[in-house]
């Protein structure tokens, strides 16, 4: 089998692409760039390396992956992006490489559905199974979790942490961490409610749900200091698994959670 790479194509001889790739017009990957197999590039994509491309990901027109970080203290150290399996990836979207500072390495897992405009800023974690809605935009040192929802136009603060399961208004702008389940709006954002709708969705429970409830009364709605919060769930895990997400995130936490 050939590689189906369009002439008008640019691959630099030190790319390592799988024969099952696809890589349309005018598209250049330049060396250090890896692409596994059945992944397909659009037109006009620019690949830069050291950048890793798993399987069956579907990479739209005009993106820009793998570039140099926007970091004033980036000295052109190898820093790399890897991009997991079966991401869908639309246009125009922009993921640099991490920084020497954090990981150094900017990381995307599988099953997202990343839709246009979207930039992923250097030193990013994105877990599996997100949604990141057009110009959603996460600034340096940003982790997301499974199942987090971005509406359109959300902007992330560096080093914030954006919790499972959660899910952001069109428009939010996110100055701290959003705890698991919880549903955020506004500039800055604020915890509005739970995501009952994503939680029945993926299959929880309405045993699970209404905890999940109960322990963002806990959290939100009980006029609690967070640490006087923090042990209320910590009992509450003992009956309801799903709580222990949200007890072992807060304890993670450095920047403070959205109140």
């Amino acid at each position: 089998m050939t590689i189906k790479i369009h002439p008008t194509a640019i691959v630099d001889n030190n790319a390592e692409i799988d024969s099952s790739v696809e890589i349309g017009a005018f598209t250049t990957v330049g060396a250090g760039v890896r692409i596994d197999a059945n992944t397909r590039i659009g037109s006009h994509v620019v690949l830069k390396g050291p950048t890793t491309i798993g399987k069956n990901n579907h990479i739209f027109q005009f993106s820009s992956l793998g570039e140099q970080p926007q970091d004033k203290k980036y000295r052109d150290e190898p820093t790399t992006l890897e991009i997991g399996d079966n991401n869908t990836i639309r246009e125009f979207c922009t993921f640099n490489r991490g920084t020497v500072q954090d990981k150094g390495t900017t990381k995307i897992g599988n099953d997202n559905w990343i839709m246009a405009y979207v930039h992923i800023a250097h030193d990013c974690v994105i877990g599996n199974n997100t949604i990141m809605a057009n110009n959603s935009s996460l600034a340096g040192h940003v982790d997301v979790h499974d199942f987090a929802i971005l509406g359109g136009f959300t902007l992330v603060h560096q080093f914030c942490q954006i919790g499972a399961h959660i899910i952001t208004a069109v428009g939010s702008v996110v100055f701290k961490d959003i705890p698991p389940y919880v549903t955020a709006a506004g500039y800055d954002a604020k915890p509005h409610g739970i995501n009952a709708e994503g939680l029945k969705r993926r299959g929880f429970s309405p045993e699970s749900i209404l905890e999940i409830k109960r322990a963002y009364k806990v959290l939100y709605r009980n006029s609690l200091t967070l640490e006087e919060a923090k042990i209320e769930l910590a009992t509450m895990k003992n009956r309801c698994a799903e709580i222990g997400l949200l007890t072992d995130f807060l304890e993670t936490s450095t920047r403070g959670i959205i109140r």
